[in-house]
């Protein structure tokens, strides 16, 4: 039992019942032998113990007091956890994609530990998608990376002894006795925060005077779009590979980061797509970027948050690729360094401080007033980027042959871009609202031109 780090409790705060906060991981596999779900829910019950953060549900502070704990304090039932579906004929990916919009509509139960595994049968070519749905809460991308790493056949060093015990239930005196126990000693650290912030403060100002590039600002700098809006519960979900090699080759051509490259390729394709709509803007698209904060070569984790946000352009409103590109990465560049002197924890040990109850409250009456409508989005779309296993792995046997991930979508950002590498392919994955943006395909076919693009620049540089 532990209590719930602010960054990780700040995901169940802000979900509401337009607003779920799961993120979801779709792996593809390829049976090796008859595929059952009995064998299926056997398997995954001995391999709990390799995964903690699923053994565990959140449990409320009493009066909201401080941030939920986290215990492990009854059995995993997975007929809570494990549902069986059949992907609709002629069983290609339009028709999984489909079916996992279905999925991702419905918010997670907060009586059980918060995930989920939809397991779909039925695709034409005979694999099996398990679609996972884990809150983010629970794990980032890095952390969920680490999960998968856990319980793959190449990590000989996990363990594979199922737990059993489970942890007794505080009463609720208990829990407030813990609850004003945990939130005492976490306030004489709000004065060395407070002092650090104002000096991080003070050597920004100090950077941007002798800055000559510009870091978007949030709701400021961002121009309303279709898919900026207010969110109804209902998800659509949409995928893509690119060839890996063929990103790193423009990456070492043009000397920017594999990231970079990313966020051009999704500035070309929505610059296309919106031009095709006719939606046109004088102003450029704001990207919000999650970048992991953990140190370099720190331990293996397997749950929880280290993650902070980036602000950048996707210049759309550059009609040169290559000059988009730059500018791209010259501001992300920026971002990076604005970011660096505020301190990669910043937001993670302020957000220590976010009272449970009134957070909670003001997101619930905005998600009902639909107040997004009303002002400026904040950003305009969510690109995010994770490298995932270098080489293709098996479980229990059976050969993983893709994988797809993607994040939630916000109040007012009704677009979520995630790329997510495996083995030598680029998976990008799509989740939107479908009351805002009608049908991904459109957009998802402008990422393969978007590459050709910025592969006809890499003459131009080597010229």
């Amino acid at each position: 039992m532990e209590r719930m780090q602010g960054i990780d409790a700040g995901y169940l705060y802000m979900e509401t019942p337009t607003m779920h906060m799961h993120t979801l991981k779709v792996a593809l596999i390829e049976p090796r032998e008859v595929f059952t779900m009995v064998r299926f829910k056997d398997e995954l019950l001995s391999r709990l113990n390799q995964l903690p953060p699923l053994r565990r549900r959140a449990l409320p502070a009493p009066f909201a007091l401080n941030h939920p704990l986290w215990i492990f304090d009854r059995p995993i039932d997975p007929d809570r956890h494990v549902f069986h579906h059949t992907v609709p004929a002629p069983g290609g990916m339009a028709e999984l994609e489909a079916l996992i919009g279905t999925v991702a509509s419905t918010p997670l139960d907060r009586s059980i530990p918060l995930w989920e595994l939809h397991v779909c049968e039925g695709l034409a070519d005979g694999r099996v998608a398990v679609i996972g749905k884990l809150h983010h809460a629970l794990a980032d991308g890095i952390a969920a990376n680490a999960l998968l790493a856990n319980i793959t056949d190449q990590n000989h060093s996990a363990q594979t002894d199922l737990v059993t015990r489970v942890e007794q239930t505080p009463s609720t005196i208990e829990q407030v006795r813990l609850a004003l126990r945990d939130a005492v000693a976490l306030f004489p650290r709000l004065g060395a925060l407070l002092w650090r912030t104002s000096v991080s403060l003070r050597a920004l100002v100090r950077h941007r005077r002798h800055s000559d590039v510009a870091v978007p600002r949030p709701v400021l700098d961002a121009p309303r779009t279709s898919f900026n809006g207010p969110l109804t519960s209902r998800r659509i979900f949409a995928t893509c590979t690119l060839p890996l090699d063929e990103i790193k080759e423009i990456r070492r051509t043009h000397d920017v980061t594999i990231n970079d490259v990313v966020l051009g390729v999704v500035a070309g394709a929505l610059r296309r797509w919106m031009g095709d709509r006719g939606e046109r803007l004088s102003t450029a698209l704001v990207a919000g970027v999650p970048v992991g904060t953990d140190p370099p070569n720190g331990p293996v984790r397997l749950g929880g948050n280290r993650v902070s946000n980036l602000f950048t352009t996707l210049a759309t409103d550059i009609d040169d690729p290559f000059e988009r590109l730059r500018e791209i990465s010259r501001t992300t560049a920026e971002a990076k360094n604005v970011q660096q002197t505020l301190g990669p924890s910043m937001l993670i040990d302020w957000v220590q401080f976010t009272p449970p109850g009134p957070f909670s409250a003001a997101l619930r009456l905005y998600s009902k007033s639909r107040a997004a409508a009303k002002h400026p989005p904040p950003l305009n779309v969510i690109v995010s980027n994770v490298r995932g296993p270098g080489d293709e792995v098996t479980i229990s046997g059976a050969r993983l042959s893709d994988l797809f991930s993607v994040g939630p979508i916000l109040e007012g950002i009704g677009l979520n871009v995630t790329a997510w590498s495996y083995g030598e392919r680029l998976n990008i994955s799509l989740l939107s609202c479908p009351d805002l943006l009608d049908d991904l395909g459109p957009l998802v076919a402008e990422l393969r031109p978007a590459l050709d693009e910025l592969h006809a620049t890499e003459k131009r540089v080597a010229k």
